[in-house]
């Protein structure tokens, strides 16, 4: 629990299907993507990073639900990765 005047920034790990480098023009400070992509099997792409309280990320979500990204996982990060 964060005291009043205390900022807790989470680690997230988004997880969706589809390559996100070509539709996402700016992404959100703090967060880095990797696309992979296993033989003939669709592309994955992973948004990991700090997300700064939960509207923003709901942000982040609502943008990948515009962009037609089909959402795979969403993961709080413990502190040690």
């Amino acid at each position: 629990m964060t005291c009043m005047g205390e900022s807790k920034f989470n680690q997230y790990r988004i997880s969706v299907y589809g390559s996100l480098t070509t539709q996402w023009a700016e992404l959100p400070e703090g967060m880095d993507l990797i696309t992979t992509r296993h033989g003939r099997q669709k592309a994955v792409t992973t948004l990991t990073g700090t997300v700064p309280n939960q509207e923003a990320l709901l942000g982040i979500l609502n943008t990948l639900y515009e962009l037609h990204m089909p959402l795979i996982a969403v993961e709080l990060l413990d502190d040690e990765e």
